[in-house]
């Protein structure tokens, strides 16, 4: 991330010693005293002191003298700026800093406050350290003077203490901030600020009128000023009008929820609709806006300053939007268009949640506005704010926002799942209002593959986003669709990353084509062939309904096979384990009997029907065996329900060699619970046709042959095996001999030559140990049965009343006596 010099000086500073640190103190408290507008060396030691004391972790310690002296340096209105930089900047990251003497020596400087101010702000650590830079800050707001010595850096300042601690005003001090606020939003000037003459033999003597404002498209600004207005200077009041503007979402979410109390106001405001327009003493020229505006100007002084703020900033929003429709003659002023109309839509998206008056006034705007943007996906991040205001109050104005979800959640992430800001934001809406979105509106749970779209492309940046937002998506319905959907993630990101491609780079020009590498270029020709388009629109598909996956999913992996070193499909298989875990965890909560015996039948499909990416078919089989253990416990029945296809996977010795550990885990749940303790429909038959089937596949792999290849697979697959045929033998007696018979055979396999080649002699004598055990427990039937079928209710044992699970506990305890009070036996 650095360079090597770079890295080089950050060690130094990290290990300079503390011996060394007093002396370059005093070094640089020499050259403060000297002089400090001599320049180059007092630089050069405070970037190193502030390399220094930045460097780590903890905050270092600076000596009160040296303190002292920095802090002249900031609160000097006459020192250079770049030595107040600095003081700054050492002084936000040492201890210790008496933040009330520095309170007490506030400047009435812009730009030295400001650096004061940064210094409180990153050192206080409660109101009481904020209050005076507040009451200082307050104060020059409320001193009555000249627009021109309004203090700039104000607002700004006002915001982060207001950020930090939002009791620190009072009703009183909140009512002043307000109106000025309102002041600021709706009466800043028009005319374009004074420019300083070049002088020159043929300068005039007389000063000239100011220019009018324009607009982005280069008309004459005729109406009240906004941030939309260009000039080639800026007054005091129009800097404060454009603060105001980006700090009004924050002052209105803070100060204004208690909403609307007096009810007159509420009425007045309703009736102003319709009143009879009065003209502006601050408007120029009358406008189409304007026909809103000047009804409300004269009234809304009669307004409390909270709802004369509503009001100026609803006017000052409604004005932006129709400026942002013009077209704009340079490209920033284009997208500070789109910006303003996101902030916009935003602050009247606020007004009406905190005033349901103002709703009926804004939706005509918000829905022309809709209208026009809908079509235009440049400007997709300005419709997630219009989306919210649809969410927030369609009901209220009794309009169907159906057809805005539709086109949100249809649309955008099919045709721009590449813009990752884009993709952050609308996941970030989803999260912020899930709770509405599932309970009104009805696609948001069927458009799944298409949100999942943004995760495939943008997946190390949404991860934490998406473990959240996933059980928001799952549905009874729709359960097994998304499973499948899951752990086609990999193989979606591959496809749009070829869409991606193929749009980038015609058919035509092949020489660019083939420039992506043979592999590639392969998965782009069956891309763009025919016979695989079925199975392209499949894994592209927008909306969930179409079934739960296809049939030819090898032949997809295998026009895929291009794909798998791509960085973008490894890290989205990479996620997929993490977003099955919470997958799995959500759906026990709802899944019935009918859902989980689903389930059960996917992992069984699709434990060989991965992509193969490395790595990924291990540890997706691993995040299955451990969901396996709990579908089975939540519903042991699932074993006999679908023992057609558990006998079949369990019989098969292929399964052993590409799926191991999930292999091991089916067989641990079949001896576990396969049972009739568990249920009534487990028959003698059902339990030798498993018995049968596993002994047939344990005698296949355990063949002593010379000739034979060492074992591919671990000791725990063999003694999960055997545990698994002696526990179904206890269950019916008539399978003992079988089982005493194959584990007898345990022990030449164990020392045979090529097991002992590939197995060490703890694990051989781990197998031999295991059989032996097993052995000696069929001998005795009954207690085989208890010993390996334990109780079904073990999990709450209550010792007290149950004699069957109280009888391990008397067993040790008989045993403890045996050995320790020996000599009390009989001769």
């Amino acid at each position: 991330m650095f360079t090597p010099a770079t890295e080089s000086f950050i060690k130094q500073a990290r290990e300079i010693q503390e011996d060394e640190l007093q002396r370059f103190y005093g070094r640089v408290s020499k050259h403060l005293l000297q002089s400090p507008k001599e320049g180059g060396e007092v630089v050069d030691s405070l970037q190193r002191l502030h390399l220094i004391v930045s460097a780590t972790k903890y905050v270092r310690t600076l000596p009160p003298d040296f303190s002292k002296k920095l802090q002249t340096l900031l609160c000097s209105p006459s020192c250079p700026e770049q030595f107040q930089i600095l003081s700054s900047a050492i002084l936000r990251e040492s201890l210790p800093l008496s933040l009330h003497s520095l309170s007490s020596e506030l400047s009435q400087d812009s730009r030295t406050l400001s650096y004061m101010a940064s210094v409180i702000l990153s050192q206080a650590g409660s109101k009481e350290d904020l209050l005076p830079l507040c009451q200082h800050l307050l104060k020059s707001l409320d001193s009555r003077q000249p627009e021109a010595q309004v203090i700039k850096h104000t607002l700004p300042i006002l915001s982060k203490i207001f950020s930090f601690s939002p009791q620190i005003l009072s009703e009183d001090q909140v009512n002043l901030v307000s109106r000025k606020l309102a002041d600021w939003l709706r009466y800043a000037s028009v005319h374009q600020g004074a420019s300083m003459s070049s002088g020159g033999f043929f300068t005039s003597p007389r000063t000239r009128q100011p220019a009018l404002m324009i607009e982005v498209d280069g008309a004459v600004a005729g109406d009240f000023f906004t941030v939309l207005c260009v000039g080639q200077s800026y007054t005091e009041d129009q800097w404060m009008n454009m603060y105001t503007f980006s700090m009004i979402r924050k002052w209105l979410l803070t100060y204004d929820a208690e909403g609307t109390s007096n009810t007159e106001s509420a009425q007045l405001k309703r009736t102003q609709v319709i009143q009879t327009p009065h003209q502006d003493d601050r408007s120029e020229v009358d406008s189409s806006v304007m026909s809103m505006v000047s009804a409300t100007s004269s009234s809304s002084r009669l307004l409390p300053p909270k709802e004369r703020l509503r009001e100026k900033a609803f006017e000052y929003c409604h004005r932006l939007i129709e400026q942002s429709d013009r077209k704009a003659l340079k490209r920033t002023d284009a997208e500070l268009q789109k910006a303003c109309l996101v902030e916009s839509v935003a602050i009247m998206d606020i007004i009406c949640t905190e005033d349901a008056s103002y709703v009926y006034r804004a939706f005509p705007c918000i829905k022309a506005l809709y209208g026009r943007l809908s079509a235009d996906l440049g400007s997709a991040r300005a419709l997630l704010p219009i989306a919210q205001f649809y969410l927030n109050h369609s009901e209220m104005a009794a309009v169907d926002s159906e057809a805005v979800f539709c086109h949100l959640f249809s649309r955008f992430p099919a045709e721009l799942f590449n813009e990752p800001m884009l993709a952050f934001e609308f996941v970030q809406f989803c999260l912020r209002n899930v709770t509405v979105l599932q309970e009104k509106v009805a696609i948001y749970r069927h458009s799944f593959p298409n949100l999942l779209k943004f995760l495939a492309w943008n997946s190390p940046g949404l991860i934490s986003e998406y473990v959240e937002l996933l059980p928001s998506l799952l549905a009874p319905e729709t359960a097994i669709e998304l499973l499948h959907t899951l752990l086609d993630l990999p193989c979606l990101a591959a496809a749009l990353d070829l869409q991606h491609r193929s749009a980038c780079y015609p058919v035509q020009d092949r020489a660019v084509w083939d420039q992506q590498g043979s592999k590639i270029t392969a998965s782009l020709d069956a891309f763009r062939q025919p016979s695989y388009r079925g199975l392209f629109l499949y894994i592209l598909r927008p909306e969930s309904g179409t079934g739960d996956t296809i049939d030819r999913l090898n032949t997809l992996h295998k026009a895929l096979e291009g794909m798998v070193e791509s960085p973008r499909v490894v890290h989205c298989a990479q996620i997929v384990p993490v977003l099955l875990h919470v997958y799995f965890n959500t759906v026990t909560k709802m899944a019935d009997e009918k859902l989980i015996s689903q389930f059960l039948m996917v992992l069984l499909e699709r434990s060989s029907l991965l992509y193969n990416i490395k790595n990924f078919s291990t540890e997706v089989q691993r995040v299955f065996s451990m969901h396996l253990q709990t579908l089975c416990k939540l519903h042991p029945p699932l074993i006999v329900d679908q023992y057609k296809e558990l006998l079949d996977f369990a019989s098969t010795t292929t399964s052993i060699y590409s799926k191991e550990h999930f292999y091991t885990h089916v067989v641990w749940v079949i001896g576990e619970y396969l049972s009739v303790a568990f249920d009534p429909r487990c028959t003698v038959e059902l339990i030798t046709s498993f018995f049968e089937g596993l002994e047939a596949v344990l005698f296949e792999i355990t063949q002593v042959r010379q000739s034979a290849n060492p074992p591919t697979y671990s000791p725990h697959l063999l003694t999960v095996l055997m545990t698994a045929l002696a526990k179904l033998a206890s269950r019916s007696q008539d399978l003992i001999p079988r089982a005493s018979l194959l584990l007898s055979k345990m022990r030449s396999f164990a020392r045979s030559g090529p097991v002992t080649a590939c197995f060490s002699e703890e694990d051989s004598e781990e197998i031999i140990t295991r059989a032996h055990e097993l052995i000696n427990l069929l001998k005795l039937p009954n207690v085989a049965q208890f010993v390996l079928a334990p109780s079904a209710r073990g999990e709450s044992p209550r010792w007290h009343r149950d004699t069957n699970t109280g009888l391990p506990q008397r067993m040790r305890a008989i045993s403890g006596l045996l050995h320790n009070q020996s000599s009390f036996l009989p001769a």
